[in-house]
């Protein structure tokens, strides 16, 4: 797209292609904002998140996580009915809605190079669309103060009346943020991700009628869209319905999903050589962009490789030249998929819990480990270091043994 602008008189053809690029060559990071406790001053006022009882804080039979958050940077917590942390300190949690807490997770995103910020905004004509809307205000307050972008991406999972009402939220709350200096922008225009279309399953009924409809009407507002689409959608397959192919290329950029697929290297070397790599080649070809999902890996299940499950997919993405990188996720402590600063050993997490430490396969990582490691793989992203099959960064540098 051109566009043609006058400056002290003078005509100038702008190409917009390479004007501000936010997803294009960044990496970006989901993010759910989505854990509450009671008196945050949150609309909800529940442990959400926290809690399958949200009425309740959360406990050994009352829990809704896999993995345990490191709470030593937050100054602003909550009590639990957990027992007490390894080390004999209180098992506290954080709240999203926490002003200070946003604050030092920002922080951590800037100090880490995370470039952009998509926050997952599921169906808000529902008892949580109050805080799911305060929470978009805090994330674009936060960007701005940190310098990070950020854009809304819609999940349409058990939304069915998402039709009509995605485009009455958008018009009603979400569009006024496109204003802010920190609102991700893509080929001149705002950006804007729709997750789900396409999925076969019962969370997701949508027919491409319905899909396109609502892709179309986002493009009309000269939006950058991008879908999060199935993991299989170019063959129409396994997690895809048949009969999508218009939808998922009617998309600006497409992100096909990835949690749950791989758990090992040999998984991450199959989909890169079967699934990625064709993905991409037939992409170019369309003339679509290609953010592929890359996660750390649940660690209570242990498949982090305490890093090397990660890098392997960071090094082969570059490899395949990659349009940008979509990290799933930042906060998913209900699916221990996070990259957030994580409880780094025993003595951090809950005595008697189920959660596994980042230690958990015998070696010792830092709770920032997988911060530095995306750091570290945006880099090679973006060419500022050279790519390189062996993972440079180390779990645990002796400089943290002084901290």
């Amino acid at each position: 797209m051109k566009l043609i602008i006058v400056i002290l008189g003078i005509l100038k053809l702008v190409d917009l292609s390479t004007a501000q690029s936010d997803v294009v060559g960044k990496i970006t990071i989901g993010f759910q904002g989505w854990f509450a406790a009671r008196g945050d001053g949150s609309p909800i006022d529940a442990y959400w998140h926290w809690s399958r009882d949200w009425g309740q804080p959360p406990s050994l039979t009352n829990h809704a996580l896999e993995s345990y958050p490191d709470m030593r940077e937050y100054t602003e917590y909550f009590a639990t009915d957990f027992p007490p942390l390894g080390n004999g300190q209180p098992a506290r949690i954080f709240s999203s809605f926490n002003n200070q807490t946003l604050d030092v997770q920002f922080r951590w995103m800037r100090e880490h190079d995370i470039d952009t910020v998509a926050l997952q905004r599921f169906n808000p004509f529902g008892g949580e669309g109050p805080t799911r809307d305060a929470m978009a205000e805090k994330v674009k307050v936060f960007s701005e103060l940190h310098g990070r972008k950020f854009y809304i991406m819609y999940d349409v999972s058990d939304w069915l009346a998402v039709e009509e009402q995605i485009k009455e939220d958008w018009t009603q709350k979400m569009s006024q943020y496109i204003s802010s200096p920190a609102y991700a922008m893509q080929n001149g225009m705002p950006v804007v991700c729709i997750w789900g279309f396409g999925f076969n399953d019962g969370q997701r009924p949508f027919t491409p009628e319905q899909a396109l409809n609502v892709i179309n009407w986002f493009k009309d507002q000269n939006l950058y869209v991008i879908g999060g689409v199935p993991t299989h959608w170019r063959n129409e397959n396994e997690d895809s319905r048949p009969g999508f192919m218009e939808v998922y290329t009617s998309f600006h950029m497409i992100s096909p999903w990835m949690v749950g697929r791989i758990t090992n290297l040999p998984d991450v070397d199959h989909y890169y050589e079967n699934v990625q790599t064709p993905d991409h080649d037939l992409l170019r070809t369309l003339g679509i962009d290609y953010q592929p999902c890359v996660i750390p890996g649940n660690n209570t299940a242990r498949h982090r490789q305490h890093g090397d499950f990660m890098w392997r997919q960071f090094y082969n993405m570059k490899r395949i030249g990659v349009e940008g990188i979509y990290i799933s996720m930042w906060d998913e402590y209900n699916e221990a998929n996070q990259i957030a600063k994580t409880a780094e050993d025993d003595s951090q997490i809950p005595v008697g819990s189920p959660f596994l430490p980042l230690d958990e396969d015998g070696v010792r990582c830092t709770s920032d480990y997988y911060l530095r490691l995306t750091q570290d793989g945006g880099r090679m992203l973006k060419n500022e270091a050279p790519l390189t099959e062996v993972r440079p960064t180390i779990p645990w540098p002796e400089s943290y043994n002084t901290k």
